[in-house]
C-alpha cells in the first residue's frame, strides 16, 4: 500500500516534498544522478533540501532506502534529518544509512575488523585512555613528558590520522616536528599497543576504513553494490580522511551529493579543509552546482552587511544572499571608550528589549571571538539580574580558573583543605593519591588543616624521600607566597604564583588550541583582579559572583564563542570586541597569513548571519587586555561592511571637537602590504566625522610621531577616570595619578587638559 502511494505521488509533477521549494531548491532535490554540489548560504534551507532529495530518491525508485548513505557531523543533525524524512516516507526511513562519519565508519569496521588486526568487539578509547596509553609508550622509550607533553604528542598523531596518514606514510618533514624526529616511531608503537588491546581511537575509525578499502578491493566492491547514493551535510568541514572515505564509497556510482557553505568554513584549526569544497568541480567535472541564495532567516540589511563582508575573500565559490522580507533595521555599529562601557551598554540594551516586550532573553545572544572575553559580560549580567547561559564553561567555572583561584585561596586561608587538595599535584609534582590520602588521614587524626599537617609530616619519617622532597618544595612555595601578601600588589603576586608553581608552563607546553585559550583565560583573570584593592576583596567578589549565578527557570541570554554559534540563530545578536588583534585574531594571522585572514572573515560572516532581526557590532577605544590598558584600532572587518546597511553610534566625547582620540580624518593609513587593503582607505574617505579611535600614534603639527606635549605636573582629565596629574612621560605614553582611580598608564591622546571637559 505504501509503495503504491509512493508511485502515485512520484508520478505527479508536484510531489508533496516539492511543495514550497524555490526553484534552486527544487533543482537540487530533482537532481538524482551524478555528482551534485549544493552551495547553501546561511539560512537558505539546506536541511529541507537534503531531506526532500532523500525522499525523492526513494519515491521515484531511483534508489532503495538501504542504498542511501546520509552522513552528518553530529548525532543531533542525523536524528533531525531522519525525523524529517520519516515524516515524508514513513518507516522505510529506518533502512537508510544515517549517521555521523565516526558512527558509520565504526559500523563498517566491526564487519571487517580482522582485516586490520582487530576483533569485531574492539574497544573505542576515550581521550583519557588514549593519553594513558601514549604515556606508557613514551615511558618505554625514555621520553621526558615534561619536554614532550603527551597531550601534544597525541594531538600530532590525531592530525596525521585526520590527513589519512598511517605511520609509514608520515613524511620525514612532518615526523621531524615531533619528539626530535622520532614521531613516526612513537606513532607506530602507539598503534601496535592499540592493536594488542583490541582497541582503536576515534581517528582510527576512518583510517582503518581507508586501509580496508585500499587493500581489499573485493570489500570496496561490495559496498559499491550496497551504496549507490551518498549524501553529506556540512561538506566544507570535512578533513582529508573524510574526503577520501566519501570518494572511495562513491567511486563507482559517482552519485555524491555534497551540501555546504564554503563561506562558513571556520574549523581549519581542527583539520577541516575548505579546499575539499573549492575543488569539487575539478574532481568531478560533470558535477552540477546549485546555489541556494534566498535567505529565510535574516533581514535585508543584515544579509547586505554579511554579503559585503565575505565578498572580500578571494578563495570562495561565490554567492549572494537575498531575502524577500523587508529590509528591517540597519546594523548598528557602536564605539565605546572601554570594554566596561561596552559590556554595560550591551546589558542595558538587552534589559531594555526585554522590558519593552520586544524580545525575550532566550531570543538574544552575545557572540565573542575568544572564550576569555565572556568574563566582563558575565559579571555585568549578574549585577543587573539578566539571566544568561554560557555555552561551554562559564568563566569562573573553567578548570584553569578554578585551579588558579585554589592557589590564591590557599594563600589567603591556609586552612582551606579543598583548595590544598586541588592544587597539591597540579601541575604534576609526584604527589599522587597515596600521598594525599596519608595527608588527609593525618589531618583528621591531628585535627589540623592539611597544610599544617604537611609541615608536621615533613618533620617526621613517614614519607619516602621523593615524596618528601616534592611536598617540601610545595609547602615552602605556599609559605613563601603568604609572606609576600603585604609586600607586593596582589596582581603581581598572582602572576608570580602561577609562574613559579609551574602552572602556566604546564599549559604552555601543551601547544594545542585548547591550551592557548586556557592561557588567555588566566591572563584575563589577572585583569579582573586589578580593579580590586586586595586579594581578599577579589576572592569575596568571586564567591558572590558564583553564588549569584543561579540557574533561571525562564529564558536566558546565550553567551558563547562564534565557533560555538555556528548552526544557531537568534532574533538579536551582539558582536562585541571587534578590534584588530582580537578579531581578526593576531595569532591566526601570524600562523596562517592570508589564509588565516580569510578564515577569520568567514567567522565574522557566521556571526553576522546568526541574527534574524537586529544586529549590534561594537568595539572599544581602550581595553584591559591581560592586565594592561591598550588603545585599539577597530577591526578591518568594520571597514568592509557596506555603508548603506549601517547606523553608526559612539559614546559621548568620541565625536570631533571633544576628547575623541583619533578620527578617520587624521588616522595613519596602514599599507596594503599590512593586510588592510583598500577597504580601510574607503572607510576613512566616507567617514567625515569619524567614529573609530586608533592605537596608532597621531602625528603632531611638527610632523613627529608619538611625541606628547604634556609634561610632568600637568593636570589632565579622562572621561572614565576623571581628573589627575601627570607623573611621568615616555613618548606618547603618560603615567597619571588620578584623584580617585589611582595610577594608570594611558596614551596621551586619550586625555585632555583639565578644565576642558
Amino acid at each position: 500500500m505504501q509503495n503504491d502511494l509512493f508511485q502515485t505521488s512520484a508520478s505527479s509533477d508536484q510531489s508533496p516534498w516539492l511543495d514550497g521549494l524555490n526553484d534552486p531548491q527544487k533543482k537540487a532535490v530533482q537532481h538524482l544522478d551524478g555528482p551534485l554540489l549544493v552551495l547553501s548560504g546561511a539560512g537558505t534551507g539546506k536541511t529541507r533540501v537534503l531531506t526532500s532529495r532523500l525522499a525523492n530518491l526513494i519515491a521515484t525508485g531511483r534508489a532503495k532506502p538501504w542504498n542511501i548513505l546520509a552522513v552528518t557531523f553530529t548525532n543531533k543533525a542525523a536524528r533531525e534529518m531522519k525525523e524529517r524524512v520519516a515524516a515524508m516516507i514513513g518507516p522505510m526511513v529506518d533502512q537508510v544509512w544515517f549517521g555521523t562519519f565516526h558512527a558509520l565508519a565504526a559500523k563498517i569496521l566491526r564487519r571487517h575488523a580482522e582485516t586490520v588486526g582487530l576483533k569485531s568487539n574492539f574497544t573505542i578509547l576515550d581521550t583519557d585512555d588514549q593519553l594513558r596509553l601514549i604515556k606508557q609508550v613514551m615511558e618505554l622509550n625514555g621520553i621526558d613528558p615534561k619536554r614532550h607533553p603527551p597531550r601534544m604528542v597525541l594531538a600530532m598523531i590525531s592530525r596525521w590520522k585526520d590527513k589519512g596518514l598511517t605511520h609509514d606514510k608520515v613524511s620525514l618533514a612532518d615526523a621531524s616536528n615531533l619528539i626530535e624526529g622520532n614521531g613516526a616511531d612513537i606513532y607506530q608503537q602507539y598503534q601496535q599497543r592499540l592493536s594488542d588491546l583490541n582497541a582503536c581511537d576515534f581517528g582510527d575509525l576512518l583510517l582503518h576504513n581507508l586501509t580496508i578499502f585500499n587493500t581489499h578491493p573485493d570489500i570496496l566492491a561490495d559496498y559499491h553494490q550496497r551504496i549507490t547514493h551518498v549524501m553529506v551535510d556540512e561538506y566544507q568541514d570535512t578533513n582529508v580522511a573524510q574526503y577520501l572515505w566519501l570518494s572511495l564509497l562513491s567511486q563507482k556510482s559517482r552519485n555524491l551529493c555534497c551540501v555546504g557553505d564554503d563561506d562558513q568554513s571556520i574549523y581549519g584549526w581542527r583539520g577541516a579543509e575548505v579546499t575539499n569544497m573549492l575543488r569539487f568541480s575539478e574532481i568531478y567535472p560533470e558535477a552540477e552546482t546549485v546555489r541556494l541564495e534566498e535567505n529565510y532567516r535574516s533581514t535585508g540589511h543584515i544579509l547586505g552587511a554579511a554579503s559585503g563582508l565575505i565578498a572580500h575573500n578571494e578563495s570562495r565559490l561565490g554567492k549572494t544572499l537575498f531575502t524577500d522580507d523587508a529590509h528591517g533595521e540597519k546594523v548598528r555599529i557602536h564605539g565605546f571608550w572601554d570594554g566596561a562601557s561596552e559590556a554595560r551598554a550591551v546589558a542595558d540594551r538587552i534589559a531594555s528589549l526585554q522590558r519593552h516586550g520586544e524580545f525575550s532573553p532566550d531570543q538574544m545572544a552575545v557572540l565573542v571571538r575568544a572564550g576569555y572575553q565572556t568574563r566582563e559580560f558575565e559579571e555585568v549580567f549578574i549585577k543587573l539580574g539578566i539571566p544568561y547561559r554560557v555555552i561551554g564553561a562559564k568563566f569562573y567555572e573553567r578548570q584553569e580558573i578554578r585551579d588558579a583561584i585554589a592557589y590564591l585561596r590557599l594563600i589567603i586561608q591556609p586552612a582551606d583543605d579543598l583548595a590544598f587538595e586541588r592544587i597539591i599535584n597540579t601541575p604534576t609534582r609526584g604527589l599522587g593519591a597515596k600521598t594525599v590520602s596519608l595527608l588527609r588521614d593525618a589531618s583528621r587524626e591531628q585535627g589540623l588543616p592539611m597544610l599544617a599537617t604537611a609541615e608536621n609530616m615533613l618533620a617526621g619519617t613517614t614519607l619516602k624521600s621523593a615524596a618528601r622532597n616534592s611536598l617540601s618544595q610545595f609547602v615552602n612555595m605556599v609559605l613563601h607566597w603568604r609572606g609576600l601578601l603585604d609586600q607586593m600588589p596582589h596582581t603581581e603576586l598572582a602572576m608570580q604564583v602561577l609562574d613559579s608553581s609551574g602552572y602556566t608552563a604546564m599549559w604552555q607546553k601543551e601547544k594545542t588550541p585548547d591550551a592557548e585559550g586556557r592561557l588567555e583565560n588566566l591572563k584575563e583573570l589577572i585583569t579582573a583582579m586589578d580593579v580590586f584593592d586586595n586579594l581578599q576583596g577579589f576572592l569575596e567578589h568571586i564567591s558572590l559572583v558564583m553564588d549569584g549565578d543561579n540557574n533561571n527557570r525562564g529564558g536566558e541570554v546565550m553567551l558563547m564563542t562564534l565557533h560555538a554559534a555556528k548552526g544557531l540563530e537568534f532574533n538579536v545578536v551582539f558582536l562585541p570586541c571587534w578590534e584588530e588583534g582580537a578579531f581578526p585574531s593576531q595569532r591566526t594571522l601570524d600562523e596562517k597569513g592570508a589564509a588565516g585572514l580569510e578564515e577569520e572573515r568567514r567567522l565574522a560572516y557566521v556571526g553576522i548571519t546568526r541574527a534574524r532581526k537586529q544586529l549590534y557590532i561594537s568595539f572599544a577605544s581602550s581595553r584591559r587586555v591581560h592586565g594592561l590598558w591598550q588603545s585599539g584600532i577597530p577591526s578591518r572587518f568594520l571597514a568592509e561592511l557596506p555603508e548603506e546597511h549601517l547606523v553608526e553610534e559612539t559614546e559621548q566625547g568620541m565625536a570631533p571637537g571633544t576628547a575623541k582620540p583619533v578620527t578617520f580624518d587624521n588616522m595613519p593609513i596602514p599599507s596594503a602590504a599590512g593586510g588592510y587593503g583598500p577597504g580601510w582607505t574607503r572607510l576613512r574617505e566616507r567617514r567625515q566625522t569619524g567614529f573609530v579611535p586608533s592605537r596608532a600614534p597621531a602625528e603632531n603639527k611638527a610632523g613627529l610621531t608619538g611625541i606628547s606635549d604634556y609634561v610632568i605636573g600637568d593636570r589632565v582629565f579622562h572621561l572614565k577616570f576623571g581628573n589627575g596629574n601627570v607623573v611621568s612621560v615616555e613618548g606618547d605614553k603618560l603615567t597619571i595619578a588620578f584623584d580617585k582611580a589611582g595610577e594608570k598608564k594611558l596614551v596621551a591622546s586619550f586625555v585632555e587638559r583639565a578644565g576642558k571637559q
